[in-house]
């Protein structure tokens, strides 16, 4: 059995996957025809880019965020000295502020990697350099992010499917889940273990290339290996993969193991009661739990994987199997059934309240970071607390926040301040907040209806009456440095 080896394809995702997961450091070399970058990493974590790409060098990249004035800009060769960073040069000279330089290398490290993407083809290396070093350490940008946002953006390439089609696709973990789509988690719980990817294709009912990247990109975040020759759950090289059985066990499916399904029946157990794991009704009947139980314990338990799968997953497998166990134990025996019943409504009824904390949890994180200035990695805390509690306006408020300071996050931002409008239209901060994102974009009349907005469900606010002021008086847009002073949880009507 071979591990699909990166080296057959020579794209930056793969090169980003191991350098992130085996947590190295050292230098990337990525060469292209003229294009030549350097990427260098600090035990996994992307901290600084040397490009000759004019329009990712660091001076433009400010002037295109408009952090420097086109007299800098024009003027920026004056600025070069010996040994020294141009952009700390720039700050020394009060031309830019801190925040200023933090928020250009941010985006001058994901836009410089985020280029790469189309090439299939590129002469790539890595170069490890331990205890490699950088005093841009704190412009570090999320990896996985860098990943999933590349493919997602790259257009399909032929190449995908030419180095999987013919791999064994295996679901690995679940650690990387929360930053997939609904439908990229849909491919990811298609893969049985058993078949080739094209065949995987073949029964998942989605366009041809939006399943390569998927896959693609379910490789690069860690979530599938890919392995050519036999790979079946529970048998060996050389011996046919089990067939499914026909007989559809209580969940619809066949009783053949797979590991996805273990990995998804265990995330799923804190938000079910016995009856969802059985998946009967509480009308069910004696034979229909014994039924039910009989056609789950094929599927889920430990002696129908193979050894190497037990090893990697066996609290999961162990986990699933005890939540069956425990079920049929209590719905078969009508003593204890009638006691469950008598007491689930009050005991279950809690059980929400787990993805609730889970929600706070990945909110307070993800506004730290947004605090720290670490817009992109605070996104992907804010986009899995909006998943969680999908009816918060303040959650839906810092996320757009956190968006509207990443150039490419623009229409997102504009969306999820819509939604936090919606959730709470009594809140003026999602209209001022909306309305620095429009008058950074030049729409001023639109931006001019937000703060208005703001005004009319609190008088009071300054922030938004001194927008308005200036707007009407002419005055040049600033930007969006009016959102660190926003303040989320401010005067709120009801």
């Amino acid at each position: 059995m071979k591990t699909w080896d990166p080296k057959e394809m020579k794209h930056i995702a793969l090169f980003l996957h191991d350098i992130y997961f085996n947590k190295r450091t050292g230098r990337l070399v990525f060469k292209q025809g003229e294009i030549e970058k350097s990427f260098f990493f600090h035990v996994g974590n992307l901290i600084q880019v040397k490009t000759n790409q004019p329009e990712e060098r660091l001076g433009e990249v400010l002037f295109k965020l408009e952090r420097i004035t086109s007299d800098a800009h024009a003027r920026m060769d004056d600025f070069i000295e010996p040994n020294e960073n141009i952009g700390e040069v720039l700050k020394n000279k009060g031309l830019i502020s801190e925040q200023d330089l933090g928020e250009a290398l941010v985006y001058q490290l994901r836009e410089t990697t985020l280029n790469t993407f189309p090439y299939f083809d590129a002469d790539i290396i890595f170069q490890e350099r331990e205890g490699f070093a950088a005093k841009t350490e704190e412009a570090r940008i999320s990896t996985p992010f860098l990943i999933e946002y590349g493919i997602r953006r790259m257009s399909f390439n032929p190449a995908l499917k030419t180095h999987m089609a013919k791999k064994v696709p295996r679901v690995k973990g679940r650690s990387m889940a929360y930053l997939l789509t609904e439908e990229e988690k849909n491919v990811l719980n298609k893969i049985p273990g058993t078949a080739s990817a094209e065949k995987v294709l073949a029964g998942a009912s989605v366009p041809a290339e939006f399943f390569w990247k998927s896959l693609y990109l379910l490789l690069c975040l860690d979530l599938v290996s890919l392995e050519s020759g036999p790979a079946a759950m529970g048998t060996k090289p050389g011996t046919p993969a089990p067939k499914p059985s026909r007989a559809a066990g209580p969940q619809g499916g066949n009783d053949t193991p797979v590991i996805s399904d273990v990995i998804e029946m265990c995330e799923s157990l804190p938000s079910k009661n016995y009856y969802q794991i059985l998946n009967v009704p509480k009308t069910s009947t004696q034979d229909d739990i014994k039924k039910a139980y009989f056609n789950l314990a094929r599927r889920f338990h430990s002696d129908r994987f193979d050894r190497e799968v037990q090893a990697a997953y066996r609290d999961q497998i162990d986990e699933v199997f005890d939540a069956i166990t425990n079920a049929y134990k209590t719905l078969i025996n009508r003593e204890k059934r009638k006691i469950y019943d008598a007491s689930a409504g009050a005991a279950h009824a809690e059980e929400p309240q787990d993805l609730l904390k889970r929600a706070d949890i990945k909110f307070r994180q993800g506004k730290t970071l947004y605090g720290q200035e670490r817009y992109d990695d605070a996104v992907v805390f804010l986009e899995e607390a909006v998943r969680l509690r999908k009816n918060k306006g303040d959650f839906y408020l810092l996320l757009a926040m956190a968006e509207s300071k990443i150039p490419a996050f623009q229409k997102k931002a504009q969306e999820d301040f819509l939604k936090a409008i919606s959730l709470e239209p009594w809140n003026p901060e999602a209209y001022v907040g909306l309305g620095f994102l429009y008058k950074n974009e030049g729409l001023l009349i639109k931006a001019s209806k937000q703060f208005q907005k703001a005004l009319e469900a609190d008088p009071d606010h300054q922030l938004a009456r001194q927008e308005l002021q200036q707007i009407n008086k002419g005055a040049r847009p600033k930007g969006l440095k009016g959102l660190l002073s926003l303040s989320i949880f401010g005067s709120k009507k009801k």
